[in-house]
């Protein structure tokens, strides 16, 4: 039943005609609910977004963190031509024009952070690039903090069987490679029956 949702509802695009305050936000909306659930109760002062794209998702974290008084949003891609002006003129959001690996973006994240963070990997979908992206995030990150690795529902887990090895089997690999790096956190996984991330809601160890 969620498998045929899950495939009607990305066959149908609606995630591409989802806004956030007239911004789009190109992602599923009972995930960005289960972002605010787990950013309210982490409350972190620095959320990571790699893939911005015209930067709805980034001005929904940074209304979220309006609301929670403190911290700010680093988006990075590697053009920032499409974004926004709302998100543009955030106050609460860093725009950075870089690859997500580039040893630069370790640094800002390094240079941002004070306590706990909440990141996003959404940026290139393919499996090497994901794995480059946790090998270059997590030793920067803390006990505590979280990662979501989004569309890891491509190739098959349920959508596009046919697009060869993602971020799904970035995870696998990665976490096979580094069992004590992350617990995977099926509770929030799982909550609304289907996500664009399985298998991709970890909290660092």
């Amino acid at each position: 039943m969620f498998d045929a949702y899950h495939n009607w509802y990305y066959d149908n695009e609606v995630w591409m005609t989802t806004t956030w305050l007239g911004v789009p936000a190109l992602k599923s909306v009972q995930d960005m609910w289960s972002y605010q659930e787990i950013i309210t109760d982490l409350q972190p002062d620095l959320i990571v977004e790699f893939g911005v794209r015209s930067g709805g998702s980034s001005l929904y974290f940074a209304s979220i963190l309006d609301q929670l008084g403190n911290g700010v949003v680093l988006g990075v891609d590697i053009t920032l031509e499409n974004v926004h002006d709302k998100a543009r003129n955030h106050p609460r959001i860093q725009l950075m024009e870089s690859s997500s690996t580039c040893p630069e973006v370790a640094d800002r994240i390094r240079s941002l952070r004070r306590g706990p963070v909440f990141a996003v990997l959404d940026s290139d979908h393919k499996k090497d690039h994901v794995l480059a992206e946790l090998t270059t995030l997590t030793p920067i990150l803390r006990a505590g903090d979280y990662v979501i690795v989004e569309d890891s529902n491509i190739n098959g887990h349920p959508i596009l069987p046919g697009w060869g090895p993602g971020p799904y089997e970035a995870i696998e690999e990665y976490l096979a490679a580094n069992p004590q790096s992350y617990r995977q956190d099926l509770d929030r996984e799982n909550k609304f029956g289907w996500t664009f991330a399985p298998a991709g809601f970890l909290i660092r160890l």
